[in-house]
């Protein structure tokens, strides 16, 4: 389904009935990253997915997609949709942009979880990489991609899961230069959100890999310590619908009974 937003559109898809649950994808990815769990998860909850910003069938609305421009965009599809309240679950990129929701709308949220995601800020050295890949995108896409994308699975997964790692990597080609561009400049801008994160008055989990390098996870475990959040770690790298498919399968739909009324 398309929603006629900023004089773009949006992409959204909708399965099922009950209580709301919103899924939003990560960097470089589509909607087509759930598809394994929606056929579970619609059996018991509505399922909306949303293609974020600059990617998928989604129009981009300029060169700098902010966590608030993105959250705005699916702020519209929830509103179109009566949403009033809902589970939401964002992996990675999907993480920030749920957490800038909760900034805005934290009366939205019956649950949070942040799959292979981080309520922190980028480092100075994540921000240098970033301008770095923006500069690179311009001239040579394609290999920035390729070599990106690799660093997203733990070593070893990208043999094991290599036709699965083939299919994401050319949905991940698919994504316009300008929404790479935007999505990169967008996360270089995004602030540290742990104490949202901690005073969201809903319930919260963090789903991170083990393997994963582009997480801190000693930092964000100790950071958590003695807050009401919950943690679940995993045994691969940063694409755990993948990696452990059938272990997160259980922790979603876990986590989404847990907190059905």
């Amino acid at each position: 389904m398309l929603l006629e937003y900023k004089n773009s559109i949006v992409h959204y898809t909708v399965e099922g009935k009950g209580e709301a649950v919103v899924l939003l994808h990560g960097f470089l990815e589509t909607v087509d990253m759930w598809h394994t769990l929606v056929p579970e998860l619609s059996k018991t909850h509505h399922v909306i997915c949303i293609d974020l910003l600059g990617h998928g069938k989604t129009g981009c609305l300029g060169y700098v997609h902010t966590m608030e421009n993105m959250a705005d965009a699916v702020f519209a599809i929830l509103n179109h949709l009566k949403i009033k309240q809902a589970q939401i679950i964002g992996h990675s990129l999907g993480g920030y942009v749920a957490l800038a929701m909760a900034k805005k709308e934290p009366q939205l949220f019956k649950g949070l979880c942040l799959m292979n995601s981080t309520f922190e800020a980028d480092n100075n050295e994540r921000k240098t990489l970033r301008t770095r890949a923006i500069k690179m995108a311009q001239t040579n896409y394609e290999s920035l991609v390729r070599l990106s994308f690799a660093n997203l699975f733990a070593a070893e997964s990208r043999e094991k899961y290599r036709q699965n790692y083939e299919e994401v990597l050319l949905i991940a080609l698919q994504t316009s230069v300008q929404g790479y561009i935007a999505a990169q400049e967008g996360m270089k801008l995004r602030p540290n959100r742990f104490e949202v994160f901690k005073n969201l008055k809903a319930n919260k989990l963090i789903i991170l890999g083990k393997k994963d390098s582009l997480m801190d996870i000693e930092k964000i475990v100790n950071q958590i310590k003695n807050t009401d959040v919950n943690f679940k770690e995993l045994s691969e790298g940063h694409m755990s619908h993948i990696e452990n498919k059938s272990e997160l399968s259980y922790v979603i739909n876990h986590f989404n009974e847990k907190y059905t009324s």
